[in-house]
Order: structure tokens, then C-alpha cells, then sequence
């Protein structure tokens, strides 16, 4: 692809408010959006503020919305355009706007301090644990998340309902959960700590209602939806509604007040 000249709209202004501004930026061979969104920092917008690191699709620093999608702008590679049409480039919408395309993403972080961490089994020490693979497999997969909020971003739960944010963990935190909930190792509920129930109760699991579109976004090809938010709501139902489970609660509360 030889050099032309892109037409982009990228989205300028802060949290009292802005718009899409028009441009016409010098693409090369091989170019992704990031360095188009660079060249632009450097010849025409010095000020336009955006938020990057590694360059490499490893630090989710780069995440912005591309003609309407979630995406890392350094793994948008400018070939999949129509040198033809008008590109726009827009800050994520699910979470306030700092300046142009930089986003306050505090929101997840207050999520992630809300999960429990994983807690060792008693009488272990380190390099003691013993796991069988396919359990270091499963918990491997949602271990390769890099933390874009991508899959935050796209979840119309959280982007189209500011109300639910305060009640939802989102699909990264619930997939954080499931991956606890299922490690062999996790001694949680020998501490009186229910995660399934606290899937339900606290993280808001029932507000999902399982369209992938987390997965579709995610740049890591993670399966959020089919390996770690079905199978965790499988097992919440099963636990609140199993009749021996029901039964037995019943008893131990008769017991406790006899």
C-alpha cells in the first residue's frame, strides 16, 4: 500500500464537552491507527491528548473506540479501511472523558479491589502447590487479559446504564471472579467466603445477559462469555436452587436456633 492522505474525524475537547474535528493525515505502508493518530500529535494537533504505551497490543493503554468499535488503536491496522472513507476516532464511551481521546477508567479499578484475591490453602508454602494441567489451562486463558476494558467498554450494561455501574462488576471482574471460583486451589470458602453468591449478590452476575459482545471485542481472543461468565452463572443457579442445598441450610439454621 503506497502512501495517501486518510481522512480522519477524531474527537477533541474535556469533561465540559467537545466534538469530532476533521483532518487529512499522511498514511504509509503497514501503518496502524496509533501511528497515524501520532503523526497527526506531530504535524497538526500537538496538544491532542491520548493515552499509549507499549505499541505492541501487550498494555491495553491505547483503547479508544474506531468508527464506533472498542479497539487497541496499535493493533487497528489502517489496510482493513477504504483508503476512501472517513475514519473517526472517539474516546471509550462507557467512562468519563479526561481530554480528547484519554478516558478516566478509575471505575475499573475500584471493580477490581472489590473481588476478593485468592486465598492459599492452609499448611502450603510456596512451591508446594500441585495443580493438574487442564486447571492451569482454564485459569491461563483469563490470565492473558490485558486490562483494556475493552470488554468493559462494549458491555451495554455498563456503557448504556451509568445507574448500573454501582451494582456491576463488568465481564472483566466477573471473569476474574470466575477464574477464582474455579481454581483448586482457592481455600475461599474456608473462610466463609461464597463466590458464586457473591457473583450474584455483589457483582451484579445476573445483569448480564451473555450476548459476547465481550468476547467479540476482546484482543486477546478470550471466550468471556462461553468459558467464564456461562459457566459461572451454570453454577450460581445450580448452588441457589439445588433443593439439597436449600434443604440442608434449612437444617443448619433449625440447628442454630435449637
Amino acid at each position: 500500500m503506497s502512501g495517501y492522505q486518510a481522512r480522519f474525524k477524531v474527537w477533541r475537547g474535556d469533561v465540559d464537552g467537545g466534538g469530532l474535528e476533521d483532518y487529512r493525515v499522511e498514511v504509509n505502508e503497514g501503518e496502524v491507527v496509533l501511528d497515524i493518530i501520532h503523526r497527526l500529535q506531530a504535524t497538526q494537533a500537538p496538544d491532542l491528548a491520548v493515552r499509549w504505551n507499549c505499541k505492541a497490543g501487550k498494555c491495553g493503554s491505547c483503547s479508544a473506540e474506531v468508527d464506533g468499535r472498542p479497539r487497541l488503536m496499535c493493533m487497528t491496522r489502517m489496510s482493513v479501511f477504504d483508503r476512501t472513507e472517513t475514519i473517526t476516532v472517539t474516546p471509550l464511551r462507557a467512562f468519563p472523558v479526561v481530554r480528547d481521546l484519554v478516558t478516566d477508567v478509575g471505575f475499573n479499578y475500584r471493580k477490581a479491589r472489590e473481588v476478593p484475591a485468592f486465598v492459599p490453602p492452609a499448611g502450603l508454602g510456596p512451591g508446594e502447590y500441585r495443580m493438574m494441567q487442564e486447571d492451569v489451562d482454564r485459569s491461563q486463558e483469563f490470565r492473558k487479559c490485558i486490562e483494556c476494558f475493552l470488554c468493559q467498554d462494549t458491555c451495554h450494561v455498563v456503557r448504556d446504564h451509568e445507574e448500573n455501574k454501582t451494582a456491576f462488576a463488568g465481564p472483566r471482574f466477573l471473569m476474574r471472579v470466575a477464574e477464582l471460583d474455579t481454581h483448586p486451589l482457592d481455600a475461599a470458602a474456608d473462610t466463609g467466603l461464597d463466590r458464586e453468591r457473591a457473583a450474584q449478590e455483589v457483582h451484579g452476575l445476573g445483569y448480564c445477559n451473555i450476548t459476547k459482545c465481550c468476547t467479540e471485542v476482546c484482543p486477546e481472543g478470550i471466550k468471556i462469555t462461553d468459558n467464564a461468565l456461562i459457566p459461572l452463572k451454570e453454577r450460581a443457579v445450580d448452588r441457589k436452587y439445588d433443593p439439597l442445598v436449600w434443604l440442608g441450610s434449612k437444617i443448619r439454621r433449625r440447628g442454630a436456633g435449637g
